[in-house]
């Protein structure tokens, strides 16, 4: 199983200062670069201190500074909000700087008070994110890119420089709906899947998507899909739930409350309080022998093969990279 690790920049107390958000993340960087990790995968997100990167390109940048094998994979880059033009160029030149490491997690977003402070309205960013992508595909691959389409139109640019990576770094769709897993089927894209979702649903819309792949004719054999998923790891279940808790709170209250337009599966919660549906369907929680059963398990049920862990406490990372990576990469 390949293991990466979903970098959120929570700011939960604000009296600390938030340069030492960004300077811990750094230094997680470092570590996972010398351990098995495959990648850090960068979480895009405005106007919320949940997470406090605008710029996961620049922030990119920074992770490809300091390391020397480490992959460097948004997301997501929230498409709608960026011209896709000058997109194509942040990641490719993300991935000129980093030696070709880039992986490319691209997705529409789905907080309503993004879309309306960047003035975009919401019925718009599915058609908006899959413009996006069409250009910045035709950007990469195309010595000039010409393109007629309803948002964005060009003729004859050169956009550059284009990714060491060829033809293109690899890349990956967030899908969480199932209308977005289809579209990505039908396109034979790769996803992301979110760590918001509960297990349960996360198993019936991985198999939507490979019936998706398969009517549109593509394989579903050897694809690489992301799975992220909240991991609290302590010395024991006592104190690694504790964590879970406070996260699932944080969670409900900064991000997912405050939305109000999460998810369909986190709207619901499953009938259940919001606390304990994270608590029992969604996040990963326990000592360090009992998570990597978890993941091992689960991993074996859904035919996961690649676990983006976001790890909820720095002795969560640490206890992740030092006791479970060891049992379940490879």
């Amino acid at each position: 199983m390949k293991v990466g690790i979903l970098q959120f920049f929570g700011w939960r107390d604000r009296s600390v200062p938030l340069a030492s958000v960004y300077a811990a993340a750094l230094e997680r960087f470092v570590i996972m670069d010398q351990t098995g990790y495959d990648a850090v995968w960068l979480a895009e997100h405005h106007f919320s201190s949940f997470s406090v990167c605008p710029s996961v390109h620049m922030m990119g940048t920074m992770a490809a500074a300091r390391t020397q094998r480490l992959r460097i994979g948004t997301a997501v880059s929230l498409a709608p909000f960026y011209n896709p033009l000058r997109l194509a160029e942040e990641i490719a030149l993300l991935d000129v700087l980093s030696g070709g490491r880039v992986n490319w997690g691209v997705g529409r977003g789905f907080e309503r008070s993004e879309f309306a402070a960047f003035g975009i309205p919401g019925d718009e960013s599915a058609p908006r994110f899959h413009e996006a992508v069409e250009i910045v595909l035709k950007a990469w691959t195309k010595q000039r890119l010409s393109h007629q389409g309803r948002f964005h139109q060009y003729e004859g640019v050169e956009v550059l420089p284009k990714p060491v990576q060829t033809p293109h770094p690899p890349i990956w769709m967030a899908a969480s709906s199932f209308p977005a897993i289809e579209w990505a089927a039908s396109q034979g894209h790769n996803i992301l899947m979110d760590p918001h979702t509960s297990r349960s649903d996360l198993i019936a819309k991985r198999r939507h998507y490979g019936a998706g792949l398969a009517a549109a004719g593509f394989r579903d054999a050897d694809r690489e899909i992301p799975m992220a998923r909240l991991i609290a790891v302590d010395e024991t279940a006592e104190k690694a739930e504790a964590v879970a808790r406070r996260v699932a709170e944080w969670t409900i209250a900064s991000y997912v409350g405050k939305a109000g337009n999460v998810r369909q599966e986190a709207r619901t919660f499953g009938g259940k309080d919001p606390v304990q549906y994270y608590l029992e369907d969604v996040m990963i929680h326990g000592t360090a022998d009992s998570v990597a059963d978890q993941i091992m398990g689960f991993g074996a049920e859904i035919g996961m093969s690649y676990l983006m862990a976001a790890p909820m406490s720095g002795r969560s990372f640490k206890l992740l990279t030092d006791k479970v990576l060891p049992r379940i990469a490879g």
